[in-house]
């Protein structure tokens, strides 16, 4: 049997510790040097993200702050997530490079693409919930507002709302890629994936009632997604799978 592996020389702990340490600090510079980019945008990457909800505002009707500082404080930490998010392909390319060598050529190719999959995935879920689910969210909100009650959200409460929900579909997206490597890693097969399906659907409605606003369009909208995430991981798992039974006939 012939070794893949790279030829790259056994590190002693304190070596590992180190380029551990040394990316660990890079991810940290990365995500600053971001901010610092965006810091002087603080106030419109928060008009940007509030869109959907001001869209749907009743006329005349304006988001509010309720703290003194939250003018100032909610657009910073905005731009500290946003910074966050933005550096997520830098992050996972650090981690990338500190657990490539000790993977066979055959294992890098798969996890490069599964690495290269869950950025796209993670940043499409984001988008999907901003363009489809927001407006669909905000719009039945305010339709079900009670007469006399003036729809006006708390600027603070809008993003931790909000990014809670571009989280919860962020993740979600990623189920593909959890699909593919936990057939990849040996822990399920696809017979058995195929035959649990009946309950990852009602799982999936589950977890989207337990992570959406109390209405069936946000809960729809998160269960249905991951449904056919779900069925598009166990197609690709099949093609993994096939792919190593044969190189390994080979």
């Amino acid at each position: 049997m012939i070794d893949n592996r790279q030829p790259d020389q056994p590190q002693p702990l304190v070596s590992h510790l180190t380029e551990l340490r040394t990316r660990l600090l890079r991810c940290v510079a990365a995500i600053f040097l971001i901010f610092a980019g965006l810091f002087s945008f603080a106030q419109q990457i928060y008009t940007l993200v509030s869109a959907p909800l001001r869209d749907h505002l009743p006329a005349n009707a304006t988001m509010i702050a309720t703290d003194v500082a939250s003018p100032f404080l909610t657009p910073f930490k905005l731009t500290m997530i946003v910074s966050v998010f933005l550096a997520i392909p830098f992050i996972l390319q650090q981690i990338w490079g500190f657990i490539a060598p000790g993977l066979y050529r055959q294992e890098k190719r798969i996890a490069i693409a599964l690495l290269v999959s869950s950025i796209v995935l993670f940043y499409a879920g984001m988008a999907f919930a901003y363009f489809l689910v927001f407006p669909l969210m905000f719009s039945f909100f305010a339709a079900a507002t009670p007469a006399g009650v003036a729809m006006m959200t708390d600027i603070a409460n809008y993003l931790d709302f909000v990014m809670t929900l571009f989280f919860a579909f962020g993740v979600a997206f990623e189920i593909p890629v959890a699909v593919v490597l936990l057939v990849w890693i040996g822990v399920v097969d696809v017979q058995y994936l195929k035959k649990v399906r009946p309950y990852v659907v009602i799982g999936c409605f589950v977890v989207g009632m337990l992570l959406t606003p109390p209405d069936i369009f946000s809960q729809t909208l998160l269960a249905v997604p991951m449904w056919l995430l779900f069925e598009a991981g166990v197609l690709c798992a099949s093609l993994v799978r096939k792919r190593n039974e044969v190189a390994c006939i080979g």
